[in-house]
C-alpha cells in the first residue's frame, strides 16, 4: 500500500461510513418519504453492536449484524406508526425519534454507559470488509433504481395517487424504504462504533442529520452516486481548506450554502446536464453531416 493510503486510512473509512449514513436518508427521499429515521438507526446500530461486544462478548461481525438488524426492525415499526404522516410532519416525527434514541442512551444505565457512553467495543474490521459491505448496499440500491422497480418507485414519489390507480401499493413501498433506511443506518452506526471502539449519546444527535443532508444535497439526492460524491466532498473538503486556518468552518459553510443555492440537483445533476448537452450537440453534428451528404 502507498504512503498516501496509510496517511488517509481514517478519512477513507469515514468517507465510506458517511456514505452509508447519507444513503440511509437518501433512500426514503427517493420513495417520497421525508424521513430522518436513518440517523436514529445509526444510534441503534452503534449501541446494539457495542453492547453485543462489551456485555455479551460477541465477535465483530455478529455484533454488527445484530445492531443493523435491530435498527431495521425498530425503524420498520416506526414506519408503521408514522406512515400516514407526510412532508414536514414526517420529518419532525423522525427527528424526534432520533432525539429519543439519544435520550434513551443517556438514561440506559450500565447497558449503554449512560451520558459517558460505552467504551471498549473495538472490532476487527478491515478496509476490504467495509468496502464489501458498501458495495453490497450499493448493489441493492442500484437494483431499486433499475427499470421497472425504479419506475414504480419514481411514480410512488412523484404521484402517489397515480401509483395507487396503477395498482402499486404505495404504503408497502414506503415501509420498504423505512426497512432499507434502518438497515443501512444501522450498518453505518455499528461499523463506525466498532472502528472507534466507543459511542456516546452526543454522537447520536441532530448534527448527524446535517451531515447526511449536506452529503446528499451537495452530491445529488436522486441516486447513490450523488450520495457518494457528497460524502467525499463532506469528509475531504475540511482537509483541503486547512490552509485558511481559523476561517475553515466559514469557508466550508459558504461553499455548502452556495452549492445548495446554485446546484439544486447537486454535483451529480450538473454532471448529468453537461453530459446531456454534450450528447445533444454531438447528435446534432452527426445529423448535420448526414444531411450534407444526402
Amino acid at each position: 500500500m502507498s504512503d498516501w493510503y496509510y496517511m488517509n486510512v481514517v478519512l477513507i473509512q469515514t468517507t465510506l461510513t458517511t456514505l452509508l449514513l447519507a444513503l440511509s436518508i437518501q433512500v426514503p427521499l427517493r420513495f417520497g418519504v421525508f424521513s430522518f429515521a436513518g440517523v436514529g438507526a445509526f444510534g441503534i446500530g452503534g449501541y446494539g453492536g457495542a453492547m453485543a461486544m462489551v456485555h455479551l462478548e460477541w465477535s465483530t461481525w455478529p455484533a454488527v449484524a445484530v445492531g443493523a438488524l435491530a435498527a431495521a426492525v425498530v425503524v420498520s415499526l416506526l414506519g408503521l406508526v408514522v406512515q400516514r404522516l407526510t412532508g414536514l410532519y414526517m420529518g419532525m416525527a423522525t427527528i424526534a425519534f432520533t432525539l429519543i434514541i439519544s435520550v434513551l442512551a443517556v438514561n440506559g444505565g450500565d447497558a449503554t454507559g449512560g451520558a459517558g457512553g460505552l467504551y471498549g467495543a473495538l472490532g476487527e474490521i478491515s478496509m476490504l470488509q467495509i468496502v464489501l459491505v458498501v458495495v453490497a448496499v450499493v448493489a441493492v440500491l442500484v437494483w431499486t433504481e433499475a427499470r421497472g422497480l425504479g419506475r414504480r418507485i419514481d411514480t410512488v414519489r412523484e404521484d402517489p395517487e397515480l401509483a395507487n390507480a396503477l395498482g402499486i401499493d404505495v404504503n408497502r413501498y414506503r415501509l420498504m424504504s423505512f426497512a432499507l433506511s434502518g438497515l443501512i443506518g444501522g450498518l453505518a452506526g455499528a461499523i463506525t462504533t466498532l472502528l472507534r471502539s466507543t459511542i456516546t449519546p452526543a454522537e447520536v444527535n441532530f448534527h448527524l442529520v446535517i451531515v447526511a443532508l449536506t452529503a446528499i444535497v451537495v452530491g445529488g439526492a436522486r441516486s447513490w452516486l450523488g450520495a457518494l460524491i457528497g460524502a467525499v466532498i463532506f469528509v475531504w473538503l475540511p482537509t483541503w481548506l486547512s490552509f485558511v486556518q481559523e476561517w475553515e468552518k466559514v469557508a466550508y459553510g459558504f461553499i455548502v450554502a452556495a452549492a445548495a443555492i446554485y446546484l439544486p440537483n447537486g454535483v451529480l445533476g450538473v454532471a448529468k446536464d453537461a453530459l446531456h448537452r454534450y450528447r445533444t450537440r454531438e447528435e446534432r453534428a452527426r445529423v448535420a453531416v448526414l444531411q450534407e451528404k444526402s
